[in-house]
Order: C-alpha cells, then sequence, then structure tokens
C-alpha cells in the first residue's frame, strides 16, 4: 500500500478531470475495436490491434490514476502552521548572491510545475525550504553549484 500523497484542492480536481476524460474515452476505443474486428481476418488487421494497443494504454493510464486519488488526500492548509514553509506555502526568497527575489509554492510531486514557480517538496530546493521561517538561511547543493537564499516571506 502506497503512503498518502498530499495535493491542493486544485490539483486533485486536475486528476478527477482527466480521469472522467479518460472514462469518456474508452468506450469510443471500445467502439474502434468493434469495427476493426468486422473488417475480417484479425491477424493482418493492422487497425484491429491499434485499437487494442489504444485500449490497453488507456486502461493502464486509468488505472494508474485511480491509484493516485485512491492515495491523495487534500490539505487543509488552516491546520498548518502559519509561520513555517510547509506544503502550499508561497515562499519569497531573495537570491543571496544576485540580489535577486524569487516565488515559490511549495507543491506535491504531482503538482510541481517550474513554469508555474510550483516546486515539489522532495526537490533540492523544495527540502531546504520546508520548515524553515522568514529570516532563514538555506544553501542547495544543485547541479551548477550551490544556491544561497533567505526566506522574505511566507504566505497561504
Amino acid at each position: 500500500m502506497s503512503k498518502p500523497v498530499y495535493y491542493s484542492k486544485e490539483g486533485l480536481q486536475k486528476i478527477k478531470d482527466e480521469l472522467d476524460k479518460l472514462l469518456k474515452e474508452k468506450p469510443k476505443v471500445a467502439q474502434r475495436i468493434a469495427e476493426a474486428r468486422e473488417l475480417g481476418d484479425l491477424s493482418e488487421n493492422s487497425e484491429y490491434h491499434a485499437a487494442r494497443e489504444a485500449l490497453a494504454l488507456l486502461e493502464m493510464k486509468i488505472a494508474q490514476l485511480q491509484e493516485t486519488l485512491f492515495n491523495a488526500r487534500v490539505l487543509d492548509d488552516s491546520d498548518l502552521d502559519p509561520d513555517l514553509a510547509l506544503i502550499l506555502s508561497k515562499v519569497t526568497v531573495r537570491n543571496l548572491d544576485t540580489g535577486k527575489e524569487e516565488v515559490f509554492t511549495l507543491v506535491a510531486p504531482a503538482e510541481a510545475n517550474f513554469k508555474e514557480k510550483k516546486i515539489s517538496i522532495e526537490s533540492p530546493v523544495g527540502k531546504a525550504l520546508l520548515r524553515k521561517r522568514v529570516g532563514d538561511k538555506v544553501e542547495v547543493k544543485v547541479p551548477v553549484g550551490v544556491l544561497r537564499f533567505e526566506i522574505i516571506k511566507i504566505e497561504r
């Protein structure tokens, strides 16, 4: 049995929406199999084999999403210490070497999206920021060297 994985309400809804979309797609793929079966000799019927493969991949993805939902927990941020950088916190940091400020949102690995500045709590930067307070300084070893940050602000 897998351990629980925490999501924001929005992140969990995205997973539910994707699962719903795939479940609606399944009858269409099954219909393609039926239509291809009617074309005759199955051993040489590439449409039939392609449709069967598409159905198998679809069923695998559905099973993965169902397992994700089974292990998913919505995190209620009212239960969290507002002074600590925790999952779902928006953390403003200042790079101590460049002076540049950045804002990161700490999220579960499945919700990480670097373009949106959502970083996983299991990433090097996420791990370094986790459970820290305003004014704390952190050093993070990354492939290009060491990043040094000071936490400026924590929001929910």
